[in-house]
């Protein structure tokens, strides 16, 4: 029960925010209404039903009281002039002993049972349903009155003037509502999209805190914590600029001193070290530096993936590479051809053949990479992500680098607000499947 009205409430905080607004103003009318309907309704319904028959009675009484054909005028006149019904006799006219509704219906059930109080004779109700009037036709000794009057005598107008006003105040409240439910949504919206595109490192500069006092609060909140953010990457950028300079000068020295000692086993194996130590540095830089600089654009990902696929059939590697037609999407170009060729080079030292497909699912954009290598045990598809973690037994120790190409590779592709999943692939190898929002 819980889940099926989660289900059926909305989701957004628009929508919430007008159904709190909505929910009490439906019941309010709803209340009024039944309220409306059961006193007001009923009472005025009685009291025009009873002022008619009232009426009626009143020329029952008159035209037998004044049985001559002078009464009878002077009471037509009186029923023109007074009640504005027009009454008629008809002499030697029989009604059956009953009270019935012979065409059409009346509008208000009251009045057959006002008529049975203020007449108390027989009597027929005429009320066609396309006119404006209706005639009730009485049972007298010599013959029938037929009095007419009109329909609208038994409906009150307030009826539709309530129905009216009701449900105008309610679309109007409820317009004024939407409007200012959205201005109040805006702002967090704009919340939203500034920390989603800070995450994906993109521009913000223009964003600035706006809207109620609790919203202002959290965008403000944003910005101190971009700007500490921005503050921590520059100083970490520097800080190993600096590592950079301070290493690479001594291995520098050493290379330099090592190439003037000869061609000793000893000396080429420190050579070899040094040069291990280099790549290692090379490697843990990359890490740490990351992308940040590089400007996010349009970018064709059909043409950037052929050339990381030419690039790395000219190495000689086995790569079948297909795309949905031209797809393109805003990224980080430099970092996004690094992201998918370190997949890619990983497919082809470890596989014979490699599958590299693109194409568009739904909202997502999906690179996928499969190999017919010895993949990666399902347990250690996270582990795999962390930084310095190399496998021994699936990946070469001596081939597979420092441990940080996977963790380069998330690291990219999450800042462009995708993901990245590892299984198995149908080859048998791994397969790295990258989805990225449009």
């Amino acid at each position: 029960m819980e889940k099926l009205i989660k289900r059926i409430l909305p989701r957004s905080l628009l929508g919430r925010s007008l159904m709190i607004l909505v929910v009490p103003m439906v019941l309010l009318q709803v209340i009024s209404a039944f309220i409306f309907y059961e006193a007001h309704w009923d009472k005025v319904s009685k009291y025009l039903a009873r002022g008619l028959a009232g009426d009626v009675g009143v020329m029952v009484d008159l035209v037998r009281d004044n049985p001559t054909a002078e009464g009878h005028k002077r009471a037509f006149e009186i029923s023109r002039n007074r009640f504005n019904m027009e009454t008629e006799v008809r002499p030697g006219e029989i009604l059956s002993n009953s009270k019935e509704i012979i065409q059409g219906s009346i509008p208000d059930p009251f009045f057959l049972l006002a008529l049975e109080e203020r007449v108390g004779l027989p009597f027929h109700i005429i009320a066609p349903p396309d006119s404006k009037h209706l005639t009730i036709e009485v049972q007298l000794s010599d013959g029938i009155l037929a009095v007419t009057a009109l329909r609208k005598r038994l409906f009150s107008s307030t009826t539709y003037v309530f129905v009216l006003w009701m449900l105008g105040s309610s679309l109007l409240l409820f317009g004024v509502a939407i409007i200012f439910m959205r201005n109040q949504v805006r702002p967090i919206r704009r919340l939203a999209r500034a920390a989603d595109a800070f995450g994906k490192r993109q521009n913000v500069e223009r964003f600035k805190p706006e809207g109620a006092r609790e919203v202002r609060q959290a965008a403000t909140a944003f910005l101190m914590m971009k700007g500490r953010i921005e503050r921590q990457i520059e100083q970490r950028t520097h800080m190993l600029a600096g590592v950079s300079h301070d290493l690479r000068t001594p291995l520098t020295r050493m290379k330099l001193q090592l190439a003037m000692m000869g061609d000793h086993d000893d000396i080429k194996d420190l050579s070899d070290d040094i040069h291990e130590m280099e790549h290692m540095l090379e490697g843990y830089l990359a890490f740490a530096r990351g992308e940040g600089g590089e400007k996010t654009i349009e970018t064709n990902l059909s043409g950037l993936i052929h050339t990381i696929v030419t690039r790395a059939k000219r190495k000689g590697g086995a790569v079948d590479y297909h795309s949905e037609g031209l797809i393109y999407l805003q990224v980080r170009p430099n970092a996004f051809e690094r992201c998918v060729t370190n997949l890619v080079e990983n497919a082809t030292r470890y596989g014979d053949h490699v599958s590299v497909r693109l194409g568009q699912r739904n909202d997502m954009i999906e690179v996928t990479i499969d190999d017919d290598g010895p993949g990666i045990p399902e347990e250690q598809y996270e582990e795999v992500f962390k930084p310095f973690f190399r496998l021994d037994k699936s990946r070469n120790i001596q081939t597979g680098g420092v441990g940080l190409g996977l963790s380069i590779v998330r690291d990219v592709v999450r800042t462009h607000g995708g993901d990245i999943q590892l299984s198995t692939s149908p080859q048998g190898g791994l397969r790295a499947r990258l989805r990225f929002p449009i």
